[in-house]
């Protein structure tokens, strides 16, 4: 005999449909979340077998530069997502106009998108940033480092960059030439920026849903490799509460004014002579929130899951007073940097408490194909934790380590 709990849930609506563009580790991510929220998904992926789409059933093989593949996966669904932020402007605008719940939408992505749209628009609400401009050409350059702090001169592409990509650090106008035939062939611009004198990488995380509430993540400390995030602290060690409240502050004001829904990382500088300036945005869960995936009484995924539903947003609160989150490169060397799997043995009879997410990539040397997480309440024994786990999936240290 059915009961009547039962046919209740049998009768009940089904929960609604979340797309999501682009099948990396984030959209995997957002899957672990999903689960237990019981929210079914359907993602379009790049290609067979990527990361997201050994998890996601629903899963559509395509390229989301083509707007009728776009239309395709998302009807019928409720809100659409993204994994990362190269969906083409004018597409994002054309599901929207078509009744499509893009979230983030047009109108904020853009701001991620390009970098030059970017600084204007942060220039326009007075939020600091480095001293910047638009060059068309070296003389441009040079006349940029004149009118700022002279060389050297940070130069960005103003769409497409990622993970020190796009990025060149140039030290006079002969050094220019790489930058502006790879902007030429993209069909994009240059941004130039000064280099900041900075003391070391901050994120401030937030959440915000299309009502307006807002969860504020601790300011967390990062550390970059080669332009690759490699190790983030949560909070960042010794920042000053008066500058860790303007860094919220900042990412806040930053959401509220361009509308952003889901999650907002705003990736920033700590100047050593005790500002922030803001370096970059990003408009989706970012590699400086993953420490919260365990640390955090809700992580960054879930959260961006309820703010895109409009759901009430899960507290941000960290669970133990640091967390430490080493992202897993693939190695050069050494026989666990192939064979991730081989590596639990040895990290979880050592630290029982360590938590390790692996992304279902191919291993290639300097590719994210997993983190490690460490909690607890001296840093030094959890930074230790972290870094060590991280090393042996790599291969840097030998069967014989402790």
């Amino acid at each position: 005999m059915t009961s009547p709990a039962a046919v209740s849930r049998a009768g009940a609506p089904a929960p609604p449909v979340l797309a999501i563009i682009g099948g990396g580790q984030l959209a995997r991510m957002m899957a672990q979340s999903a689960v237990p929220l019981g929210v079914p998904l359907r993602l379009l992926a790049e290609a067979e077998g990527v990361s997201a789409a050994q998890v996601v059933p629903d899963t559509t093989v395509g390229d989301y530069h083509d707007l009728d593949t776009l239309r395709e996966v998302t009807e019928g669904c409720a809100v659409v997502t993204f994994d990362h932020e190269h969906v083409p402007t004018e597409h994002l605008h054309a599901l929207s106009e078509a009744g499509v719940a893009c979230r983030p939408g047009p109108g904020a992505l853009v701001h991620a998108q390009d970098k030059g749209v970017m600084r204007a628009r942060l220039h326009h609400l007075e939020v600091p940033c480095p001293r910047n401009e638009i060059v068309a050409e070296a003389a441009d350059v040079e006349a940029f480092a004149l009118s700022a702090a002279g060389f050297p001169v940070v130069l960005k592409t103003t769409r497409g960059g990622y993970d020190g990509k796009g990025v060149w650090v140039v030290s006079s106008p002969e050094e220019c030439v790489d930058a502006f035939e790879v902007a030429r062939r993209a069909g994009v611009e240059i941004l130039a920026e000064e280099k900041v004198d900075f003391r070391r990488e901050l994120s401030a995380l937030v959440a915000r849903s299309p009502s307006g509430q807002v969860a504020a993540y601790p300011v967390v400390e990062s550390v970059q490799t080669d332009g690759i995030c490699t190790e983030v602290v949560a909070p960042a060690p010794g920042l000053d509460p008066d500058l860790a409240l303007e860094a919220q502050g900042i990412a806040m004001k930053v959401a509220a004014a361009l509308d952003v829904t889901g999650i907002l990382a705003v990736e920033l500088f700590e100047t050593t002579d005790g500002r922030v300036l803001v370096n970059e945005l990003a408009m989706r869960p970012h590699n400086t929130g993953h420490w919260s995936m365990d640390g955090a009484v809700t992580g960054q995924f879930e959260n961006h899951l309820r703010a895109v539903l409009d759901l009430p947003l899960g507290s941000p609160e960290a669970r133990q007073p640091w967390t430490v989150m080493v992202n897993i490169l693939g190695g050069r060397h050494g026989a666990l940097s192939e064979d991730l799997y081989a590596g639990y043995p040895h990290v979880f009879a050592r630290d029982p408490r360590l938590k390790v997410h692996l992304y279902g990539k191919a291993v290639k040397p300097g590719r994210k194909v997993g983190h490690v997480t460490a909690y607890g309440d001296d840093l030094d024994d959890v930074l230790e934790r972290a870094r060590h786990a991280a090393a042996w999936f790599r291969g840097d240290l030998g069967m014989e380590s402790e």
